[in-house]
């Protein structure tokens, strides 16, 4: 997802920024992001499992790399609210992944106060019985 954002935006906008956002029980990406070669690392994400990745794609951390300019990590808890807000305000349904963007959001809300910003909501391929585990605020 976000090498397909990166290419828009180089299309698009080249200055705007671009940050990721990454499950923190599934965090190759973010420690190969920092350490600047391919890490494996486990994955224990319950909610975030579309971003579930042990081993990073060398072609996308290659990308990555070169267009993103930092990655913020967020817990299943924080990607359970962004889902419950995400529903509560607009009505839309989104899978933990999919909301990542708006929990990363959320999580530096001090950092982008008064800038323009942006979070791509995917994918609302969500089962069922975790979606109502999340929305009646069940730890997970």
């Amino acid at each position: 997802g976000i090498c397909a954002t990166a290419a828009a935006r180089n299309a698009l906008s080249p200055r705007t920024k671009g940050v990721g956002a990454v499950s923190a029980q599934a965090r190759a990406y973010s420690l190969s992001f920092a350490a600047k070669r391919e890490i494996e690392s486990p994955v224990t994400t319950r909610l975030a499992d579309g971003m579930a990745c042990r081993t990073p794609e060398p072609q996308a951390l290659e990308a990555i790399w070169k267009y993103v300019d930092r990655i913020v990590e967020v817990t299943d808890e924080e990607v359970a609210e962004a889902m419950r807000a995400i529903y509560e305000c607009t009505h839309n349904v989104a899978e933990g992944a999919g909301a990542a963007a708006v929990a990363a959001l959320a999580k530096e809300r001090g950092v982008v106060k008064d800038k323009k910003v942006a979070a791509v909501l995917s994918g609302g391929n969500v089962d069922a019985a975790i979606f109502s585990e999340v929305l009646g605020g069940a730890r997970l």
